[in-house]
């Protein structure tokens, strides 16, 4: 229930802006895999997962709108206002409003991941860009990415699943 009240309200702030919405949308998706995969029975992160997911580039149209980008630094500095309101709206618990806008201010920001959480959102927002950049055609620099920049055992399988059919 919380994923599709999210989803909905998700959808309602970016409109006709399918291309944003899928990518929410499938990160989500892959961050509640990679969640289950990881074995983490925890209401608080399965929350916070949950709604980062959704909710993680809600920045981007004020990002372009005021600075004329979509650059993930303009996303952190915009999206986690936004999504408190939205958030606040839904009436979720403040600790975990709090966290979510903590990462979805940094989940551009390698140095800033902090806990599992953390961990779970960026290894499926990479896993989504590897797609949607048309990197996954490249083998040889998928690999070289996982093996590098991915965070959690869980999503170092999928994306190898996913990506170089292992």
């Amino acid at each position: 229930m919380l994923k599709e009240t999210a989803i909905k309200e998700m959808e309602n702030y970016f409109g006709t802006d399918t291309r944003r919405i899928n990518h929410a949308k499938k990160v989500t998706n892959y961050a509640l895999d990679i969640l289950n995969s990881e074995r983490i029975d925890n209401p608080f992160f399965s929350k916070t997962v949950t709604l980062t997911g959704v909710f993680h580039d809600i920045g981007i149209h004020e990002a372009e709108r005021k600075y004329n980008s979509n650059s993930g630094k303009y996303q952190e500095i915009e999206g986690p206002a936004i999504a408190r309101m939205i958030l606040e709206k839904m009436n979720i618990e403040k600790d975990v409003i709090d966290r979510v806008c903590y990462i979805i201010g940094g989940h551009h920001t390698e140095s800033k991941i902090d806990n599992i959480d953390f961990k779970i959102i960026w290894d499926a927002d990479l896993i989504v860009n590897l797609e949607e950049d048309n990197i996954c055609a490249d083998k040889e620099k998928v690999s070289k990415i996982i093996a590098k920049s991915f965070k959690t055992e869980s999503g170092k399988r999928l994306a190898e699943k996913l990506y170089l059919n292992r």
